[in-house]
This record gives structure tokens, sequence and C-alpha cells, in this order.
């Protein structure tokens, strides 16, 4: 059972804060709660910090920071907010919205001057939705990279951090306050600390296939490119304790995973003048909707695959981001002086490609409009020598989750507050909205740190 009722449950081991994952939302809830002077416990079933963090570019969107200001760009919370409702078409709640757009600027600028995290403002191109610069990321421009420095500073902060510990029982009195937790080792012993607050950052349950046909059936068949341990395990604990779900077929898909290889292609390609093309060398969908949604675009076209075609000058921006890298040294990238050796490199049939790629030059250039409604006129037309990457979609993670509200707090079917449950990140509903197309990029990380800094100071007291 997720849920055990026990009215008279004791614990030998007590923290005033339990948190449950060790991903950005739950080293971020632990480091703020710490900074309230409690002791905080986090457990992590990895042998290491990792969770959806280590796999995400480690891209966090903020308004107003000080990085913005000094590269000339004047952002706002509102302005942010404005951006992430846009996309989600208002599904989202507001209110959560636009706490973690006002959260998110100063939660980066403690953790840089708190905790020693340095951040810097990603320059030189805009991600789909976003109005103005916003993306900042440590400097190895890393997911992976993000969650450790995020431990580091958490373990010098004293927090008491438990690896390889699986959460699989939550203690709860019969008010519904939680008590504690269970967990199991490696070696298939249990242990249990009790709590006087529990914060859930174990994400959300796009590792979980029966979950993800029951809820979000048409990217079931897809490949999965998040943290296997995202099983819904917060999702199930919330509801047995009277937690309202929220949004629960709302999801981040990417329709630029090089395949075979499984490796991340940045969506800058697109977004500074790449396009798509299918199997019969033609663009089928507008590559600046987004990458969320563009992933079941990828699916639908022959094969489930597409082909990245973009030119020297972005294969040198690719070489900005080491999942690109991995994918160059990995062999995924095609290279041709160009179109009918590019056609023949990745077996495309070479009329069609000329004809797709000259008249993306003409969009470029502002002679032709594209049928697709993307405007082309932000980039210069794509050059000789050629380069591509053949890519499929992927469900990267799930957005829904369980109801919150602005300050973190776990809520139930009308809105009330559960007595001592806080969530974040994966495991909360997202700021979304209840569809794929609702997802504006960097929306993961924002909601991960901006509600678990909410969190740990709401758990905290």
């Amino acid at each position: 059972m997720p849920v055990v009722r026990d009215e008279g449950a004791d614990f030998a081991a007590r923290f005033p804060v339990v948190v449950v994952g060790a991903g950005a939302c739950g080293l971020v809830a632990a480091l703020a709660a710490r900074e309230r002077g409690v002791d905080v416990l986090v457990l992590e079933r990895d042998a290491l910090p990792s969770g959806s963090t280590a796999m995400s570019s480690g891209f966090v969107p903020a308004a107003g920071t000080r990085w913005q200001r000094a590269a000339g760009v004047d952002d706002s919370p509102a302005a942010m907010a404005a951006d992430i409702a846009r996309k989600n078409n208002g599904e989202a709640d507001a209110a959560v919205v636009a706490s973690a757009c006002a959260t998110i600027g100063p939660a980066l600028e403690w953790l840089a001057d708190a905790h020693g995290v340095p951040f810097e403002l990603v320059e030189g191109f805009l991600y789909p939705g976003h109005g103005l610069t916003r993306m900042h990321a440590v400097p190895e421009r890393t997911g992976e990279a993000l969650v450790r420095r995020l431990a580091q500073a958490s373990a010098a902060a004293g927090v008491t951090l438990v690896t390889s510990a699986t959460v699989d029982t939550l203690v709860a009195r019969t008010d519904g306050r939680v008590a504690g937790v269970r967990y199991a080792r490696p070696d298939g012993t249990t242990d249990e600390a009790g709590c006087e607050a529990l914060v859930l950052a174990c994400s959300g349950f796009g590792g979980n296939a029966d979950l993800v046909r029951e809820h979000i059936p048409q990217i079931a068949g897809a490949p999965y490119f998040g943290h296997a341990g995202n099983r819904g395990d917060a999702l199930a604990w919330g509801l047995a304790l009277g937690a309202a779900a929220r949004d629960l077929g709302a999801y981040q898909g990417h329709g630029s995973l090089a395949t075979p290889h499984g490796v991340l292609i940045t969506w800058a390609l697109m977004m500074e003048g790449g396009i798509q093309v299918n199997a019969r060398g033609e663009r089928f969908a507008n590559e600046h909707a987004g990458y969320s949604e563009q992933c079941l675009e990828v699916l639908s076209q022959p094969g489930a695959v597409a082909w990245d075609v973009y030119d020297a000058r972005l294969h040198e921006l690719g070489r900005g981001f080491p999942d690109y890298r991995a994918a160059e040294a990995a062999g995924a990238i095609r290279r041709a002086g160009d179109i009918a050796g590019l056609a023949a490199a990745c077996g495309l049939p070479a009329d069609a490609l000329q004809r797709t790629l000259m008249h993306a030059a003409a969009c470029a250039r502002g002679e032709a409009d594209d049928a697709l409604g993307r405007d082309f006129r932000n980039a210069p037309p794509l050059a000789p020598p050629y380069y591509a990457v053949k890519v499929t979609g992927a469900l990267f993670h799930t957005q829904g989750g369980l109801a919150v509200d602005a300050n973190a707090r776990v809520l139930d079917g009308v809105g009330r507050a559960l007595p001592n449950l806080w969530a974040g990140g994966g495991a909360a509903r997202g700021l979304s909205g209840a569809h794929a197309w609702g997802y504006l990029s960097g929306n993961g990380l924002l909601s991960a740190i901006a509600l678990g800094r909410l969190a740990g100071r709401g758990a905290a007291t």
C-alpha cells in the first residue's frame, strides 16, 4: 500500500523536514529549509543525485535577473508569465504561474550568492515562445552539472542525503497528516524516518507505461527519454491522502532525439534557420511552433523519423552544446558539400530535398511564404556545406501532477491544503496546462527550482 494509516506510529529517527527526491526540486527545497534553520533529510532512490534534472539541458528560464540586466535585457516576471500563459492558452493555474515567475529570478541569485552555484545567461538565440533572452545555465550547460553543483551545495549546507533509498510507503495519521516514510535499501533491508513536514520532489510518471497509456495514450508508443525512476509514486501517495490531481494529459515531448543514438539535438538549430524533413524530403510542420508538440509531428511521419537539416553556421552553434558534441562523436551527424550529396548520405530523394531547401531559402529572403506558417526571416538561408541528423520524437517528462497552490502546498479536491504536504517539479501540476502544446521551453526546471524553494520554505515553518 502506498499509504498506511497508523495513529500511534513512532519513529526512532525524526527530522523536521523530509524530502523525497534529490533532483533540482528536492535539493533546492532542502537548501531552502536549511536556510530556515531546520534539519532536513533527503531520500534518493539512485546511488547519486540525478533524476530528470540530470537528463535535461539544465536551462532555467528566469526574468528580471542581474545576468539579464548586465546583458541589456529588460525583462520582468509579468512578461514571462504572459509568455507562459500565451503558450498554454491560459490552461495552467495563473496564481501558480505568477508565483513561479516571481520566485525563480531571486532563487537563481540566491543559489549563486549563498551556495556558490554559478549561473550565466544563455545568449545567441531564443527558444520557442519566449519573447526575450531568459535562459540561464551553469557554465557546463548540462543538467548533470546543475544537479551535481546543487548536491555539493546541499552537503556544504548540512543537508542529510541518503542515496540508494527507495521510499515505498508513507505513514499518515487519521487526519491525513504525514507522520513519516519507510524506505528500502539495496540489500533488502528497510528503514524509516519520521517528519513534521514532507516535500514530494520525485517527479512524474513518464517511466510508468501503464499510467502513460491511461493518461496520455497518444504518446504511449513513443520512446521514453526520461528517468526510469519516474514511476508516479508522488501521484499515488497524494491521491491516497486525498489530494487532487490536475492536467495528467500534459507532457513535455521533444521532436529531435538522434536515433538510434538516443542523444538530444538542441532545438536551437531549428530556431536559427534549420528545418526538419521526412523520408520524402519534405517539411511537414512549423518547426517554430515548439519542440514539445513537434514530437507527435515527427512520430506521425514514415518510419516515425525525420531529418534535422542545417548548415555549417548552425553546426558550429550546435557544438556549443555538450549533447550535440556527443552526437557528433557517436557518428550521428552527416555532412555533404551539396544538396545531392546530403540526399545520398541520408537516403532522401534528391529532387524533393532540393525543392524543399530552395523554398526555405526563398522564404528566408522574403520572396515566398511558408504554407506551414513559419517565418524564416530571422535567419539567413541555409548554405553549403550541409549537415543532417536522423531524429525521432520522444516523451521526456509528464507535466500533470498533484494540485498545488502558489506556495507549493498540496491541495485536495476543493482547494484546501493538506496538513503538512508540499510538492514541486514533476510531482506537482506543472505550468503547461493540459496539453503537450502548452509546454514552454524550460517549464520543467522552472517548476522544479521555483516550487522547490517555495516548498522548502513552507515545510520549514
